[in-house]
C-alpha cells in the first residue's frame, strides 16, 4: 500500500436520495488538462453535512477547495438503511452530470463506487475509509486506531473514577478501530482502570445518526460511574455529549472532527475534553486539486500520524498539562516501540 508524503497543514426509490445544495451551480469549470467538469460531486453518509463529524470534515474541503481552487460543488445525503443500488444511483447520477471527481464519504459506499467507477473511466473516484479496487478510484483510509488510543491516554490520565467507556456507533471493523485503539492507550497508561465498551447498533447504519439512543446509552454509562466517555458514532456523537454535559465533572471525548469547535456544540464544549481527529477534509482536497491539476491520486492512500493524517484535538486546553504523555505516546508509535491493534 502506497503511503501518502507529509499531509498539507494546508429507501431504494430515487426519492429517498435527498439531495442537499450548496454551491451546485450549473457552470462548468476547466481542469489544466483542458478536460470540463461541474466540479465536485460529494455523496455524504447519513447524518449529512452538518453532523459535527466525519461528514462535516469531508465537507471542510470541498468547502476549501470551492474557495482556493474555485471549482462548484454538488452534496448528496444517504438515508438510513439504504441499498446498494440506492448508492449506486446516486453515484451514477453525479458522474453522468460530469461531476468529477465524485466522492463517496464511508465505508457505505466501498462496494458501490469501485463498481461504478467501472462504467465511467474517464472519471476520478474517492472513497472514505476504503479501498481502491477499480483503477479510477482512490482509497482513502485513516489510522483512526492510532489517534484513539492518544485520546485514550487522555481519558485515563484525567478519569477520578477509574472507570471510563466507549459508545461506537456500529458494531463493524472500522468502528472497532476506534475501540481497539481507546482501550489500549487507556490500558497502557493505567492497566487498573475499568474500560466500558457498547455499540449503539450491531449491524444498521442508523448507529451514526442516532443521537436519542447514544444520549441514553451515556446516561446508563454515566450512572454506573463512567466518567469520560469516547463516542465514534458520527451525529448520534451529539447525543452522547449532550447527556454528559448534564453530568457534573463528566467529559466527553469528540471523534473525526475537533468538536469543540463545532457550532452545533458550542453550548456542550466545556465537556468536550479533546477530540480523535481525522482530517478527511486535506484528503478530500488534496484529491480535488489533483483532478484540478490534471494528475489525479491514484490507488489507496494511508494517512496516520506519521503523515499528520490523525491528530487530537487540544482546542479548550484541557489536555494542555498532559501533553508531554501524548506526546510521548504519538512519538513511540510513530517510531513503532507501540503496536496499537487494529481489532479489540
Amino acid at each position: 500500500m502506497r503511503r501518502v508524503t507529509k499531509l498539507a497543514t494546508a429507501v431504494t426509490a430515487t426519492a429517498t436520495l435527498a439531495l442537499t445544495a450548496t454551491a451546485c451551480g450549473e457552470s462548468s469549470t476547466e481542469s489544466s488538462d483542458g478536460k470540463k467538469t461541474k466540479g465536485v460531486g460529494l455523496a455524504f453518509d447519513v447524518g449529512g453535512r452538518d453532523d459535527h463529524s466525519f461528514n462535516e470534515a469531508a465537507a471542510r474541503g470541498t468547502d476549501k477547495a470551492e474557495k482556493e481552487l474555485g471549482v462548484k460543488t454538488k452534496e448528496m445525503t444517504a438515508g438510513n438503511n439504504e441499498t446498494e443500488e440506492t448508492r449506486e444511483q446516486r453515484l451514477t447520477s453525479l458522474a453522468k452530470a460530469g461531476y468529477n471527481p465524485v466522492i463517496g464519504v464511508g465505508f457505505n459506499y466501498g462496494k458501490s463506487v469501485n463498481k461504478v467507477a467501472k462504467d465511467f473511466p474517464d472519471t476520478t473516484f474517492g472513497v472514505v475509509d476504503e479501498q481502491s479496487h477499480t483503477k479510477n478510484v482512490v482509497g482513502m483510509t485513516f489510522a483512526e486506531n492510532e489517534s484513539s488510543y492518544l485520546v485514550g491516554v487522555a481519558a485515563a490520565k484525567k478519569t477520578k473514577s477509574k472507570k471510563v467507556s466507549f459508545i461506537g456507533g456500529v458494531d463493524n471493523a472500522l468502528i472497532q478501530k476506534f475501540e481497539a485503539g481507546y482501550v489500549k492507550g487507556v490500558k497502557d497508561t493505567d492497566p487498573k482502570i475499568k474500560v466500558e465498551v457498547d455499540y449503539l447498533y450491531k449491524e444498521s447504519d442508523e448507529g451514526f445518526n442516532a443521537p436519542d439512543r447514544a444520549k441514553n446509552m451515556a446516561k446508563g454509562m454515566l450512572a454506573r460511574g463512567n466518567d469520560v466517555i469516547y463516542t465514534a458514532a458520527g451525529q448520534s456523537g451529539a447525543g452522547s455529549i449532550e447527556q454528559i454535559s448534564k453530568k457534573k465533572g463528566a467529559w466527553a471525548i469528540g471523534v473525526d472532527s475537533d468538536q469543540y469547535r463545532q457550532k452545533g456544540l458550542e453550548k456542550y464544549k466545556d465537556v468536550i475534553l479533546t477530540s480523535s481527529v481525522k482530517n478527511v477534509d486535506v484528503a478530500v482536497f488534496e484529491l480535488i486539486k489533483s483532478v484540478k491539476e490534471g494528475k489525479p491520486l491514484k490507488g489507496n492512500q494511508t494517512f496516520s500520524l506519521k503523515e499528520d493524517g490523525v491528530s487530537v484535538a487540544t482546542s479548550g486546553g484541557y489536555i494542555d498539562d498532559i501533553m508531554d504523555d501524548i506526546n510521548k505516546a504519538k512519538k513511540d508509535i510513530i517510531a513503532g516501540k507501540v503496536d496499537v491493534p487494529t481489532r479489540p
